[in-house]
């Protein structure tokens, strides 16, 4: 198979390039503008694939397919929303020559208006396929496995990339040029227009028992979903899609641009984008995370129900995540699996199962929640990612009764005479060997009481479920200091790590948030504990290692 990849060294095209270098059957032309680029480009990736650099203008392209004859043509390189008042010439060079065609389009329109080639497309026996990429691929198989479950009224979603990922000039140049400017989509069953960039909410992306991404400012896109997803599943009556880029602040800038250009009815601010490109990319700081998710809302028996999928991705796998959708095509042609003729958007390409084959070796999880306001507290924090305990840890977090576990341990006490002291007005256990051991646990109002008994020393805590910037974490009060956990599955064991921390509501600096390691796991059918509090420069506050079992009369 020859492939010819527009802005084949671009950002979302090289990326594409890395995914498929493996495939010895492949034969890749890496075009662009610039043969340096390409050739450079060429120089810096290997694999079984074989890699040609082209220079080519896109509008040279009916040149090119005559003269290279690729088997699909894939769009990377855009941006869409400006290829003018003939916006589809690579398209129609594509059929006119009989080449199957491919792009990773984010524009509304363009994708939408792809359809009107289908008959032109189906006459000369080829696949054209717009829009292939997380928005709207990705959001619309996730939709389509919701809906085996439920009727969906009402969609939100968006994207979160790592502030390392980097973004291509022309996305940057896209986003900036329908910042403050019309934003179709679906509201009420109706259609309407929104600002771009003006609209904004918050959300926590938190895939069940792992580390949640922190709450993330998303604001309003332009892209496929708004347009293509209601019209492929008529049910839907509303849908909102944002994108969420940090640092928080630059974000905040472009919302402040984009609410001034719509005030005073201004022309684009494309021109700027330049600079937009330069500062976002210099600006790298914070954790190395991506993720996304799609909040459904709809009917089940007539009842009504909210599930979400989340999405989270580590390190440098995130960033590959919108060239999948064009890998996972390719490959499944290869196995003889084509797309069918004609021309439309891509929302039915791929499955979510499809996705899920991708991600496999990699650090990218996906998985639905679903609220469970009744369940108790851990089952709700955690959804489907409960199950994975092992039963007797399951056991003690499985009840909203009232109950008393009891067993012995070992503590190890502070590290230092001033890390005593602290631990003291927490009432956090001294030094001791082999003491005896009792946790009861106390339903109040929605919230597990925690007093834990260690041979006569005694120290309480609350726990209960986030809220706000807090949702889905577990947050555990110690007195007047409440600490906000990422309650993790790992290894078959529970694990809680700490994100932010308060006094009396206050938000404490996060250089100074104490680094407990907190481990429940189960040996030789007991519960076992194994926790360690330590906090920045003071040193260890504590620690306690032993076991437990039910104390089946107080059930």
């Amino acid at each position: 198979m020859k492939l010819l990849i527009l802005g084949g060294y671009g950002v979302f095209g090289g990326r594409l390039a890395e995914l498929i270098s493996d495939i010895p059957a492949l034969e890749v032309l890496i075009a662009g503008r610039t043969k340096a680029k390409a050739d450079a480009f060429r120089a810096g990736i290997s694999g079984a694939a074989t890699f040609i650099p082209y220079a080519l203008d896109r509008s040279d392209i009916a040149r090119a397919l005559e003269a290279q004859k690729p088997d699909i043509v894939i769009d990377a390189s855009g941006p869409f929303q400006d290829y003018g008042d003939t916006p589809y010439t690579v398209v129609k060079a594509c059929i006119a020559a009989g080449v199957n065609y491919l792009d990773f389009a984010d524009a509304s329109d363009f994708v939408f208006g792809i359809s009107a080639y289908d008959a032109e497309a189906k006459a000369a026996g080829v696949s054209v396929l717009s829009g292939v990429s997380s928005f709207p691929v990705l959001t619309a198989a996730v939709l389509r496995d919701m809906a085996k479950t439920m009727d969906i009224h009402s969609v939100t979603g968006g994207i979160a990339p790592s502030p390392y990922a980097g973004i291509g000039l022309n996305v940057m140049r896209a986003v900036v040029g329908y910042a403050g400017g019309p934003v179709a989509l679906q509201r009420g069953g109706e259609q309407v227009e929104a600002v771009g960039l003006g609209e904004s909410l918050r959300y926590t992306v938190a895939v069940p028992g792992r580390v949640p991404l922190r709450n993330i400012h998303f604001s309003l896109v332009e892209v496929p979903d708004l347009q293509v997803i209601p019209r492929d599943m008529p049910s839907i009556k509303d849908i909102w899609m944002g994108a969420g880029p940090v640092p928080e602040f630059l974000h905040r800038i472009l919302n402040g641009l984009a609410m001034f250009r719509a005030a005073f009815k201004l022309s684009s601010f494309e021109p700027l984008a330049p600079l937009c490109y330069r500062v976002l990319n210099l600006m790298k700081f914070g954790e190395h995370r991506g993720g996304m998710f799609v909040e459904a809302k709809g009917t089940r028996d007539g009842q009504e129900v909210t599930q979400s999928w989340h999405l989270l991705a580590e390190g440098d796998d995130g960033p590959y995540i919108p060239s999948m959708a064009i890998e996972a095509i390719v490959r499944k042609w290869l196995a003889g699996e084509r797309p069918v003729i004609g021309a439309r958007p891509a929302t039915r390409a791929l499955e979510l199962s499809d996705y899920y084959a991708l991600f496999e070796g990699r650090t990218i999880y996906g998985a639905i929640r679903e609220q469970q306001p009744e369940a108790p507290l851990y089952r709700q924090i955690l959804g489907e990612a409960f199950e994975g305990l092992p039963p007797i840890v399951r056991e003690l977090h499985d009840s909203k009764a009232d109950r008393q576990w009891l067993g012995t341990a070992t503590c190890g006490g502070a590290s230092n005479p001033i890390a005593a002291l602290v631990a003291r007005l927490f009432g956090f256990p001294p030094k001791a060997e082999d003491v005896p051991v009792s946790v009861t646990f106390i339903r109040k109002n929605g919230r597990e009481i925690w007093t834990r008994d260690f041979g006569g020393k005694i120290f309480e805590s609350e726990q209960y479920a986030g809220e706000g910037r807090n949702t889905h974490l577990l947050m555990e009060r110690f007195g007047p200091i409440t600490a906000a956990l990422a309650v993790v599955v790992e290894d078959s064991q529970l694990q809680l790590v700490p994100r932010r921390w308060f006094f009396l509501g206050l938000p404490l600096p996060k250089i100074l948030l104490p680094k407990p390691e907190n481990f429940e796991r189960e040996v030789d059918g007991a519960f076992e504990f194994d926790v360690t509090i330590a906090a920045p420069i003071i040193g260890r506050l504590a620690s306690y290692k032993g076991h437990l079992m039910s104390d089946n009369t107080s059930d």
